[in-house]
């Protein structure tokens, strides 16, 4: 995959008007002979139709330079560990305020879809573990929270933040997001043992004996992510309530599923 670098990034859009002509013709390719309405972000026909192309997309109510919104999406598509608001306020020249809330509606766009994992011979691991969350002195709050993955090995991954690490919360997910008949992997947690009751075949390796892997069975690919997430997690956020836990997680599970292609391409056809 070529690297899309920051001089071709600055080359294709050097102004808003560049970003403007960008979203018009992303939203609406098969137009033909619009024009851009002078001093407006609209444009319109011979017939004096009028099209807002900033509509119903994240920089609807903004007042921040288009220009602004672009490199700020090419900073978390470039990203290995996150972007934070406070890097935002510095890189872009805005308040912080303006940075949280642009950074809050970027990681908006990398919420992935429902499609299915495993199916035929694929192996998916699953795990859980614990992230974000904060108490300040004195005061009530929620601690970490419990997190569920679930990773195709060579595919893709899916995470969802749980209330409790309860066995229908587990089940549940493991039902809506991996293929009947598919090979799941785990640990010992016992909630993986009633997979096969629910369409599964299930292995497992016993961490508590130091046996990590048997035969091809293990669970490196979910930890590894774990492990990446939470480095990052730590290194660039610091903290994360539990409130946009998910929106975090959300945001690492995207950027895994596109290793290996345009992060920047994948977050502008969301826009």
């Amino acid at each position: 995959m070529n690297k899309y670098t920051i001089h071709q990034f600055q080359a294709e859009f050097p102004n808003d008007n560049a970003c403007l002509d960008y979203i018009f013709k992303k939203k609406y390719p098969h137009l033909k002979g619009w024009y851009r309405i002078k001093a407006r972000k609209a444009y319109a026909n011979a017939q004096g139709k009028q099209i807002y192309p900033l509509k119903d997309t994240i920089f609807e109510k903004s007042d921040t330079k288009l220009t602004s919104w672009f490199f700020a999406i090419y900073l978390f598509s470039t990203s290995k560990n996150g972007v934070s608001g406070k890097e935002l306020e510095r890189q872009l020249g805005v308040t912080y305020k303006t940075a949280w809330r642009m950074a809050k509606q970027i990681r908006s766009l990398m919420k992935d879809g429902k499609g299915m994992l495993g199916g035929g011979s694929g192996d998916v691991e699953v795990d859980e573990t614990y992230i974000g969350g904060y108490k300040k002195a004195g005061q009530g709050g929620k601690g970490k929270m419990p997190v569920f993955g679930m990773v195709e090995r060579g595919g893709s991954v899916k995470t969802k933040t749980l209330t409790a690490r309860e066995t229908h919360l587990i089940l549940e997910e493991i039902k809506k997001n991996i293929k009947d008949g598919s090979h799941i992997i785990s640990d010992k947690f016992g909630v993986y043992r009633k997979t096969p009751r629910i369409g599964y075949r299930h292995s497992s390796v016993n961490h508590w004996r130091k046996e990590f892997v048997r035969n091809g069975i293990h669970t490196n690919t979910i930890e590894n992510f774990w492990s990446q997430l939470k480095r990052s997690l730590d290194g660039t956020y610091h903290s994360v309530s539990s409130k946009y836990l998910q929106s975090y997680v959300n945001e690492f599970s995207f950027r895994y599923n596109r290793r290996s292609s345009p992060v920047f391409e994948a977050l502008m056809g969301r826009i």
